[in-house]
């Protein structure tokens, strides 16, 4: 293989793509066979397991050592299951029950998920330690504010989902969860120094690379105390930290090192893709993820041709992206073999249920007259707007399942636009007429972070005290209602675990995935 052959296949290697349709374009098979080291899915992507697994087996007969990646961390992000909800609760629900065994198990069942289509490698789970409440894309995906309680579940789920061959990867380094900004939108700064960032922010990081992380994806956050300059994704003096001895004050790891998606607001409206990924693994980054937005053929030859003229222009050296390429083929090999040895066996979606179950914090204030729900109730949903990296298209609440029991419940989804000041009075007024002689439900997520659902909830409250209250989000606002449940995250097995309580009566098992 000549020089030119070769730049173009390692450049082509560090690319993390995705595409769109639930079959493979012959554009993205030409650059398998070409040398394209992995794969990105979406839910655009998945319909059920059999169409999955039958677009993985495609993939690999193009390339046997694909990493096929999906951003699959159950609870509120989930990709496998984004039209239904998640069979499994998410990080903060794991860490409220702080059952690290537990944690183990729900990793390796989702892992059993993933592996029986095919897919070998997750960008998940999050390490971060969701210091600031008023994080805007952490919170719920987070194992908590307490560093130590993330370390011993990060570590868990890293070992769990590993256990059964698909590669883990820790994100996102060194830390996203002290932000107010979402990076999907912009660049947050995280102004904090070392020590703090050592004894808070990396301790997570620390424990999922002793428990053997696969890979660690960087943040797109901005932390003056390790380089005023660059962003984390973009910082050799971030991926040194990352990177270098522990004598060294560095943290010794030696896999995969991948970005957040490049195409994210904090590097495409400050850098651009193709100068962000030239960047990022200038900078030491292995693997560049690509794909959310964008996710067509122009885009993986404009960022392959990005790297290779970097290296004929001499900004890039040869020998770094080549050493990138090789870290990637070498996690490629190893989840091939994995999918040799480690077997194949359907996942256990009772564990997940189970697992809802304990995160529940269930309080009932005496006198307040809240019946079990065992006819038609009115279900009101204050939705806030969703992040990004959950997305729009998974339903959460407790709406479908209450009307699946309960037919002619009637139910109803409040918005920011809907309960505004000035529409506020009329709002209550109208729901105080339509829900007489029901039992009311109201649903809520991340109360404590918008002052309209608050104020629109103790509206209501002061007309129908018997409420029963179900936040869905991270529950930091005082527990109000006859009834409130707190199920720490919006996954399936969440809202199922709350119609338990709101009725008195199991649910069953929830059934397969999607």
């Amino acid at each position: 293989m000549d020089r030119n052959d070769r730049l173009h296949r390692d450049a082509l290697t560090v690319l993390q793509p995705g595409f769109v349709g639930t079959t493979p374009p012959d554009w993205l098979r030409r650059h398998l066979g070409e040398g394209l080291g992995s794969v990105a899915l979406f839910a655009r992507n998945v319909t059920d397991p059999q169409q999955l697994a039958a677009l993985t087996a495609e993939l690999r007969r193009e390339n046997p050592h694909v990493l096929v990646a999906i951003d699959e961390e159950g609870g509120d992000v989930t990709r496998l299951e984004a039209g239904n909800g998640s069979s499994w609760p998410g990080n903060l629900a794991l860490g409220a029950v702080d059952d690290p065994e537990l944690t183990r198990d729900v990793a390796r069942e989702l892992g059993r998920a993933l592996a029986e289509c095919g897919v070998n490698y997750n960008w998940a789970p999050s390490a971060d330690v969701n210091s600031n409440p008023d994080n805007p894309v952490i919170g719920v995906r987070s194992f908590g504010a307490d560093p130590d309680l993330c370390a011993r579940h990060t570590a868990a789920w890293v070992e769990g989902l590993q256990s059964v061959g698909v590669a883990a990867c820790a994100k996102h380094f060194p830390g996203h969860g002290d932000t107010a900004v979402d990076s999907h939108l912009g660049l947050p700064v995280v102004d904090i120094d070392v020590d703090l960032l050592r004894s808070r922010d990396l301790v997570p990081f620390k424990a999922a690379i002793a428990a053997g992380a696969k890979a660690v994806m960087t943040a797109h956050i901005m932390v003056p105390a390790l380089d005023g300059d660059r962003p984390a994704t973009l910082s050799r003096a971030v991926v040194d930290l990352l990177r270098q001895a522990p004598s060294a004050g560095g943290l010794g790891y030696q896999g995969l090192i991948v970005t957040d998606g490049i195409e994210m607001g904090a590097i495409a409206d400050t850098y651009g893709v193709a100068r962000g990924t030239v960047l990022a693994v200038g900078a030491g980054v292995d693997a560049i993820c690509v794909g959310g937005g964008l996710a067509d053929e122009e885009t993986v030859l404009h960022l392959r041709d990005a790297l290779v003229a970097a290296v004929r222009e001499g900004e890039l050296p040869e020998q770094r992206l080549a050493e990138a390429a090789a870290r990637v083929r070498e996690l490629g090999e190893w989840t091939a073999e994995q999918g040799e040895v480690s077997g194949r066996l359907a996942p256990d979606l009772a564990i997940g249920l189970r697992a809802a179950r304990r995160a529940l914090r269930v309080t009932r204030q005496p006198g307040a007259g809240f019946a079990p729900v065992t006819e038609r109730p009115y279900v009101l949903s204050f939705s806030p707007v969703p992040n990004i990296a959950v997305g729009d298209q998974t339903p959460w609440g407790v709406a479908g399942m209450l009307a699946a029991r309960f037919p002619g419940t009637h139910a109803e989804s409040v918005g920011p636009d809907d309960a505004t000041p000035e529409l506020l009075p009329a709002l209550v007024d109208r729901i105080r007429r339509e829900s007489a002689g029901r039992p009311l439900v109201v649903v809520v997520r991340d109360l404590h972070r918008h002052a309209w659902m608050s104020r629109a909830l103790d509206g209501v409250l002061a007309e129908r005290p018997d409420t029963a209250v179900v936040e869905m989000g991270v529950p930091r606002a005082s527990a109000r209602g006859a009834l409130h449940i707190a199920t720490h995250g919006a996954a399936r097995v969440c809202g199922l675990a709350a119609v338990e309580v709101l009725t008195g009566q199991p649910t069953g098992q929830p059934t397969p995935h999607p």
